[in-house]
């Protein structure tokens, strides 16, 4: 509930960009839910203290995503990157950039 009335109230200082470009009042936006579903690469989101659950503390920088390889965890797309992204169009080019490199 605080995070919904923080986004109504003051989106422009949302704490987390991936969801401020990915959330609205309401839950995930269609655009990206739709998108996220048909990646070739099964996906999960982790707030931070679900990935220190799930992984311990490497001290990663939030917002940013991780592809889990056979030798662990590797920086897929850093929160510098993360934070210089303005909608879900660039979220989305950037993801399949990423991707692709990785499958190529």
């Amino acid at each position: 509930m605080k995070d919904y009335v923080h986004k109504i109230v003051s989106p422009a200082s949302y704490g987390c960009n991936l969801c401020a470009i990915t959330y609205s009042s309401t839950g995930m936006k269609d655009e990206w839910k739709v998108f996220i579903e048909h990646l070739a690469v099964p996906i999960r989101f982790f707030h931070r203290d679900e990935f220190v659950e799930n992984y311990g503390n490497m001290e990663p920088s939030f917002p940013c995503g991780y592809i889990e390889t056979e030798n662990g965890l590797e920086l897929f797309i850093s929160s510098e990157e993360m934070n210089k992204l303005n909608n879900i169009k660039e979220l989305k080019t950037l993801v399949r950039t990423k991707i692709n490199g990785i499958l190529d």
